[in-house]
């Protein structure tokens, strides 16, 4: 009988100081009360309650925590009605506040959430809230973490999950974008002929240039050579006369120069001819234009 008692003590005690010892982790804090008051807070380590009298009041974790809230229904300044789901990040900083502070947080900071997203959408038109997103966020998060200190909550971040407005508007956005880009494309499109236009324009006025450049060339070229060959010409003649001189020619090879210049002179096309009755005229003139020569 006494062995029998002996152990039932011995399971009452290790049941005690098993219910009565706790282990904190790192990342977890437990608030305990002491005859139903607030005692402490305790941290991550070893930690004894004292039996009957401290209880655990509440075990809050420390990590920071996102809660997902179901899509709602706010209205924007042009009267245009959305549905928009926000994800809230959070973390508790003071578990005591978060303990007494306020009863179901979680649900009161999904109820402040929708007020206040339905206080900025209202000023926003639908334009603007479709574009102002991180505006939006930001505005929230400073809302909502003011709100929130009493309660030893710390909200992080706030983030728009999802913008859905009506279908009619959605297909009318649609309509408006494909319009947009079918503009672009057209704008796009024009630009390139226009650029194309310019440059084939260009082209054609640096071909023309160079053309008449080559033809202003060629006719210099062209001018000069006869310059040239006129100039080796009359330098030939002269030097012919010259010979002529210094030979000395005699009448007879006058008078037959006299014959070959008739026999030329017939081979042209003239249609009439006139021939002196006296060749020895033709002679006595080239005599006499040898003199001259001579005399020069």
């Amino acid at each position: 009988m006494n062995v029998l008692f002996a152990i039932v003590i011995i399971l009452l005690a290790f049941v005690l100081v098993a219910y009565h010892v706790k282990i904190v982790s790192q990342s977890d804090a437990y608030v305990v009360e002491r005859l139903g008051t607030y005692k402490a807070t305790w941290k991550a380590g070893l930690h004894i309650l004292a039996p009957f009298i401290d209880s655990v009041k509440e075990k809050v974790t420390l990590k920071e925590q996102v809660s997902d809230f179901e899509p709602q229904p706010v209205i924007t300044k042009d009267n245009v009605t959305m549905m928009i789901d926000t994800v809230v990040y959070f973390v508790i900083t003071d578990p005591k506040l978060y303990t007494y502070g306020i009863d179901y947080p979680i649900d009161a900071i999904e109820n402040l959430t929708a007020t206040t997203l339905r206080n900025i959408i209202g000023n926003l038109e639908l334009d603007e809230t479709l574009t102002s997103r991180e505006t939006i966020n930001t505005q929230m998060r400073e809302v909502l973490d003011d709100a929130t200190d009493p309660w030893g909550i710390k909200i992080t971040r706030v983030e728009l999950k999802n913008i859905m407005p009506p279908k009619d508007i959605q297909n009318a956005m649609e309509q408006q974008m494909r319009a947009e880009r079918e503009k672009r494309a057209k704008i796009l499109t024009a630009e390139g002929e226009k650029q194309s236009a310019i440059l084939l324009a260009e082209g054609d006025k640096e071909s023309t240039v160079i053309r008449a450049q080559a033809e202003k060339e060629a006719t210099i070229n062209k001018a000069e050579g006869q310059a040239q060959a006129m100039e080796r010409l009359y330098e030939a003649k002269a030097k012919g006369i010259e010979m002529i001189k210094d030979a000395n020619p005699t009448k007879e090879y006058l008078t037959l120069q006299g014959f070959e210049a008739l026999q030329k002179v017939a081979d042209g096309q003239a249609t009439k001819l006139i021939i002196p009755s006296d060749l020895q005229n033709i002679a006595g003139t080239l005599a006499a234009l040898s003199e001259t020569v001579k005399k020069d």
